[in-house]
């Protein structure tokens, strides 16, 4: 006899984990399959891991969650941003101060999240966890979805209502439901590490756009920072295998000397940049979330948070549904999701097409928008407050209780 449940999370990432346990925490019993648990060891520091940019309405969440307590102490704190662009005066700041909050987002270690998130999926009965496993197929039934699933040297059938692909930009989920997707090749590559800077400029973030890409430089514990640094896409290999003295070289060539000397490198991630945007968000008693859904530049650092978003919102909408997997419940949850989704989109992708633009002719008028920008607070006030999470319908749970 066929296992059942009434909601399928395929993908134990950080938006598949965030999405169980804000269902559980609603009263949903769920069952998420993970490819594998992540360590529960969280070093602190950061120095060997990918750091993530949370924007506030992600903090609150977090916190509703129950695991912000576990991720604070290691977080960094972005009170003031400022955007510019190499060789041209044009820039864009904002601040926590003009926002009336006391902080535009935090920085986070990846594992130290990941851990947090591992703990508080620990604690909750109401998830039924197959790790290590894998999804096989899904095969349509009268009510909803029959997964294979390999449970380590196992097979087992589970039958849902609703099935979640909550696992990455390749879903399976997706091709299994028949949502085509598009793709567009940045021709760029990512490098990220954290360094130490000589001039401390405590809770800024700075993101500089170049010919070649943007860099990007994030606020950490112990005066150490995130170098998010955006290369083209033939560099890659031999950016790879530079050694630190000359990937620190490059890394201050492009961002300058604003912040002072850079020095100590930790481990590098490279991660080669594409962007994936499913046809739709749903389909018959499926839906997608995260990077499944859409898979965006990381430039302002908007695919978690947005992924994030997807995940609460879903939950709020299933959490008394009878039956979660309706086609009127879908078609609410696309409605809702589509403004939050297409002001990303188009966000990431026209900001990097603009301020990488390599035309000399630009360079005048782009940093005359942009002086213009920084001298119109209102302006600055509704990019910061879209920056921040807080765009179109957000989830309750994402929302401000306290400055």
């Amino acid at each position: 006899m066929n296992e059942r449940t009434d909601l399928l999370i395929v993908g134990g990432g950080l938006v598949g984990t965030s999405l169980a346990l804000a269902l559980a925490a609603a009263g949903r019993s769920v069952t998420l399959v993970e490819a594998m648990a992540p360590r529960t060891s969280a070093d602190a520091s950061g120095d060997d891991d990918r750091n993530l940019v949370l924007a506030r309405a992600s903090v609150n969440a977090l916190r509703a969650l129950g695991a912000w307590p576990r991720i604070e102490a290691a977080a960094g704190t972005i009170r003031r941003l400022e955007v510019s662009r190499a060789g041209e005066f044009g820039r864009v700041r904002m601040s926590a101060e003009d926002a009336g909050v006391d902080a535009l987002g935090r920085v986070v270690p990846g594992r130290v999240l990941a851990a947090a998130l591992e703990v508080r999926l620990a604690e909750s009965p109401r998830v039924q966890r197959l790790v290590p496993a894998a999804l096989e197929s899904l095969a349509p039934t009268a009510s909803g979805w029959l997964a294979r699933i390999a449970v380590g040297d196992d097979v087992r059938e589970i039958g849902a209502h609703l099935v979640v692909g909550a696992d990455g930009s390749t879903s399976l989920v997706r091709r299994q439901a028949g949502i085509g997707a598009h793709e567009h090749d940045y021709g760029q590559s990512l490098f990220v590490c954290t360094i130490s800077c000589a001039r401390d400029l405590p809770d800024v973030a700075f993101e500089r756009f170049t010919d070649d890409g943007p860099i990007a430089l994030l606020p950490l514990p112990n005066r150490r920072r995130g170098l998010v640094l955006t290369v083209s896409a033939d560099r890659h290999d031999e950016i790879a295998a530079m050694d630190d003295a000359a990937f620190v070289a490059l890394a201050q060539q492009r961002f300058g000397w604003k912040l002072g000397a850079f020095t100590r490198p930790g481990k590098r991630f490279p991660h080669r940049i594409r962007r994936v945007v499913a046809d739709s968000l749903a389909a018959r008693r499926a839906v997608l979330v995260g990077n499944a859904a859409q898979t965006v530049h990381p430039i302002g650092a908007q695919g978690f948070n947005l992924g994030l978003r997807d995940a609460l919102v879903l939950a709020e909408m299933v959490a008394d549904a009878e039956d979660p997997g309706t086609p009127e419940l879908l078609a609410d949850y696309v409605s809702r999701r589509q403004p939050d989704r297409d002001g990303v989109l188009a966000f990431s992708h026209g900001l990097v097409s603009l301020g990488c633009l390599a035309q000399p002719a630009i360079g005048p008028l782009r940093s005359l928008a942009m002086a213009a920008f920084d001298r119109l607070p209102p302006l600055r006030h509704a990019l910061a407050r879209r920056g921040m999470g807080f765009r179109d319908s957000p989830p309750a749970a994402v929302l401000d209780t306290a400055p």
